[in-house]
């Protein structure tokens, strides 16, 4: 059975000011000591959640993903996070999987935040990005994603359609609580581990963020917990605990099977 180990990056954000975020980025990723697969980094992670697209978006050659193309090849990793993109007209919340020989996979996420606006700026993606790592299944998510169990649900089928729920987020300190029970649910009801990489500090518009990055096993157990404050680390995911856990407790061939209608803007 293999491991996958992820770094998982905590940190305030200089509010939409690109040079300021990547430096800072770099310098915490180079510091990162011990071997790592996979670096991820929080929603939004050059800017911020700002609803400022027409001005901050760069495209998929842009300046950003060169530089994460450029960190990932350097460093050897899977690195990711998400960017606001401009493609066709459209502006994005994407996410993106950017593999070391330069290879991007893309998550537009799906429900934006019409709380703060997000709805009007931003175009909604129309489809899940399950990646592949060494055998294991990720299902990659973004932020107000997690309030939606019904898009993240594993689809029935004779195995477990992925093995970590990943959500890269700006999730504001005062609904806490929401995100922490939200994160062990989803690992609960899928059977999987779950990650969720948040930020910390207060963005441009005054709202505090708490960190509290969290990551869980399959049975909703907390394996690692960042409260406030800035932070990076590593950990290692065991795939023989969760293949003991999901034959002990077959509850996923129970499920029920459902399809997810795409829709197009």
């Amino acid at each position: 059975m293999s491991s996958l180990t992820l770094s998982l990056i905590q940190s305030d954000l200089q509010w939409e000011d690109k040079a300021a975020n990547l430096s800072r980025f770099e310098q915490k990723i180079a510091a990162i000591r011990g071997r790592t697969e996979i670096v991820v980094l929080p929603e939004m992670f050059s800017t911020g959640f700002s609803m400022k697209p027409a001005l901050l978006a760069e495209t998929m050659d842009g300046p950003t993903v060169q530089w994460m193309q450029r960190i990932a090849a350097e460093k050897k990793i899977i690195l990711t996070g998400s960017l606001i993109i401009a493609e066709n007209g459209n502006y994005f919340n994407r996410l993106l999987w950017v593999l070391p020989n330069g290879t991007i996979g893309c998550y537009d996420k799906r429900h934006r935040f019409a709380f703060a606006g997000e709805d009007q700026e931003y175009t909604s993606g129309n489809k899940r990005l399950i990646a592949s790592v060494k055998g294991w299944k990720i299902n990659l998510q973004v932020c107000y994603d997690l309030r939606f169990p019904v898009w993240a649900r594993q689809q029935s089928g004779e195995t477990p359609e992925y093995d970590l729920l990943l959500y890269v987020a700006n999730w504001p300190e005062r609904r806490s609580h929401a995100w922490k029970t939200l994160l062990t649910a989803r690992a609960i009801e899928n059977q999987c581990y779950v990650a969720g990489v948040n930020r910390v500090g207060n963005d441009g518009n005054g709202i505090a963020h708490g960190g509290d990055t969290l990551v869980t096993d399959a049975l909703g157990a907390t394996l690692y917990h960042s409260q406030t404050g800035e932070s990076v680390h590593t950990i290692t995911l065991e795939k023989a605990p969760l293949e003991e856990i999901r034959q002990r407790f077959p509850f996923w061939k129970d499920a029920d099977e459902f399809k997810i209608l795409q829709h197009e803007e």
